[in-house]
């Protein structure tokens, strides 16, 4: 009887030991893998404010940014650019009618040579020049008219018809030189705006930018440009077109 009573004894003493062994396993497992702790650490979030973003770079020659004042003072009217017109008037108002006209008159300088007006075409500098170039040679009846060899232009000397056919040939207008019976016909009827040449079947001269261009006033100073005016009369007005 004692036999067995030992031997329930220790059979219950061993399924105590099966049940505490089971129940060490999971524990041993822990404790490897959190390396002998079995405390589970929180991870703190890393605290960030609202992402950077840059500005956009500015656009190269982009027009600067009005600021209110600005648009204050200068107003945008919405207009296009202003007309001749508009330009004159505020000339007038700023010097005067015969000061606003400035730009379109050419000056005299001292050597008795036209200056070419701020205002002035193309055609008209043209024109200048070329005068500039003979103003001061000297008078030869027919000089000009291809009285040289292998020259249909270019001369030693001129006449009144031969000077200004040859400053009308720089800019374009015609391509030989014209008599003054020619020049009578020569273009458009009436002033120009720029140049007018009078001819008639004895003479002809220019008026360019409110300069004259004659060879009778070349005996005054040397220069066959003029500051003075003289009468027209008997003479027909023409002149280029456009001009």
């Amino acid at each position: 009887m004692c036999v067995i009573a030992r031997r329930r004894r220790f059979a219950a003493i061993l399924s105590r030991v099966r049940r505490r062994a089971l129940v060490a396993l999971p524990i041993a497992c822990v404790l490897a893998a959190g390396c002998g702790s079995v405390e589970v650490h929180r991870i703190q979030a890393w605290e960030t404010g609202p992402p950077y973003i840059p500005p956009p770079e500015p656009t190269r020659g982009a027009a600067p940014k009005r600021t209110a004042a600005a648009s204050k003072q200068a107003p945008e009217s919405g207009r296009g650019a202003p007309t001749d017109a508009e330009v004159q008037r505020e000339l007038d108002q700023a010097f005067g009618t015969r000061g606003g006209r400035a730009i379109d008159a050419a000056g005299l300088s001292a050597g008795g040579l036209a200056t070419i007006p701020p205002a002035a075409p193309s055609r008209v500098a043209a024109i200048i020049n070329a005068a500039n170039s003979v103003a001061r040679k000297p008078y030869v009846y027919g000089g000009g008219h291809g009285r040289l060899a292998d020259e249909t232009f270019v001369d030693t000397a001129y006449d009144c018809s031969g000077s200004v056919s040859f400053a009308l040939a720089a800019a374009g207008f015609v391509d030989s030189p014209m008599d003054s019976s020619t020049l009578a016909r020569f273009g458009k009827p009436g002033r120009g705006r720029w140049v007018t040449i009078y001819a008639n079947a004895g003479h002809a001269f220019m008026t360019v930018a409110g300069l004259r261009f004659d060879t009778s006033g070349r005996d005054a100073g040397g220069s066959r440009w003029q500051a003075q005016s003289r009468t027209v009369a008997g003479f027909t007005a023409r002149h280029p077109p456009g001009l």
